[in-house]
C-alpha cells in the first residue's frame, strides 16, 4: 500500500501514550466518505485502532444513505472531489435536510491545493491534506479537535 510509512507513523503515535496522557481522546461514530479506497482503508484502520466506530461511503450519495440508516455520526470525514455527489454537495444536503445532520462537524480531506479556500467557503475549520507524511497523527489531532468543539459547517 502506498501509505505504508504513514500507517507506521500513525501506529507509533497511537502507541506512544501521548494521546492518552493529554486526555483529549474521545471515542466516536465517524462516517468516512471518500472515493479513494486506499484513504478509506487507511483512515478506517487508524480510527478503529484509536477506538472509534466507523461507517464508510465512496461518494456523497452513499454517505447520505448511511446517515439515513442511522445512527448519525459524531463527525464526517469528507473528501471534496467525488463522483455522483461531491463533498460540498453532500454537506449542503446535510445542512438543508434539518434532521440533525446540520449539527455534525465535517472534517474535509483532500489533495486539492485550494483546500483551505474550499473549507472556508463551506464554513468548516477542520481540513487535512491527503497523504501527507504525518497524515495519521494530524488526522487524529484534528478529529479530536472537531469532536471537542463540535462546530458544524456554517454554510455549504
Amino acid at each position: 500500500m502506498r501509505f505504508a510509512g504513514t500507517q507506521i507513523g500513525a501506529w507509533n503515535f497511537l502507541n506512544s501514550g501521548a494521546d492518552r496522557a493529554s486526555g483529549i481522546r474521545q471515542m466516536a461514530n465517524v462516517l468516512i466518505v471518500d472515493d479513494d479506497s486506499d484513504i478509506v482503508e487507511l483512515s478506517t484502520e487508524l480510527l478503529q485502532s484509536a477506538g472509534h466506530r466507523i461507517q464508510t461511503g465512496y461518494n456523497g450519495e452513499q454517505g447520505l444513505k448511511s446517515m439515513d440508516a442511522g445512527p448519525l455520526p459524531d463527525c464526517v470525514l469528507l473528501d471534496v472531489d467525488m463522483p455522483v455527489l461531491s463533498g460540498p454537495e453532500m454537506a449542503h444536503r446535510m445542512l438543508v435536510h434539518d434532521a440533525g445532520e446540520e449539527r455534525i462537524p465535517i472534517l474535509l480531506v483532500s489533495g486539492r491545493n485550494d483546500l483551505p479556500d474550499v473549507a472556508a467557503r463551506m464554513g468548516t475549520p477542520y481540513f487535512l491534506r491527503k497523504a501527507g507524511p504525518d497524515y495519521g497523527e494530524v488526522l487524529l489531532k484534528i478529529l479530536d479537535r472537531a469532536l471537542r468543539e463540535r462546530r458544524a459547517p456554517a454554510t455549504a
